[in-house]
């Protein structure tokens, strides 16, 4: 039995498509965050604006961390177990249950007082300012030569 398509294409197609394919095939279905987390990085004349797509998260959800120069953010999300809900069963889940982080290189003279963040209608919005990473002089330390 045949089942008509919610979104627009056959249950079965994905599968018979790319049955000649199969690497092609594991990589897609083992891949779900291709959609997830995807960034905009803008500069300004201050620092830097990152808006990260975080479809499907709450603020709960999501972490930021910064340590040894490194802004990492996570996002981890859990799905209700079960196939079954009040109204029947489930045939096909497109949703992404899991978690995803992502790392951003930002210079060790970035403190995390510096960095600023807000999360509104899926996107983390974080602003992340310019520091110049001051040279150090080296000093010369001569050792006295007796003679």
């Amino acid at each position: 039995m045949l089942m008509p398509s919610i979104f627009g294409e056959n249950l079965f197609d994905e599968f018979f498509n790319d049955f000649t394919r199969p690497s092609k095939s594991l990589m897609r279905y083992n891949t779900p965050t291709s959609n997830v987390m995807r960034t905009d990085i803008k500069e300004t004349a201050n620092g830097y604006e990152l808006d990260i797509d975080l479809p499907g998260f709450k603020k709960s959800d999501v972490q930021a961390e910064l340590k040894d120069g490194y802004l990492t953010i996570s996002a981890c999300t859990s799905k209700d177990e079960g196939d079954k809900d009040k109204d029947g069963q489930y045939i096909r889940r497109e949703r992404y249950y899991g978690s995803c982080s992502r790392s951003f290189y930002v210079g060790e003279a970035v403190t995390q007082e510096d960095i600023k963040a807000r999360f509104e209608d899926g996107i983390l919005k974080v602003a992340v300012p310019k520091k110049e990473v001051k040279p150090e002089v080296e000093e010369s330390k001569y050792i006295a030569i007796e003679g």
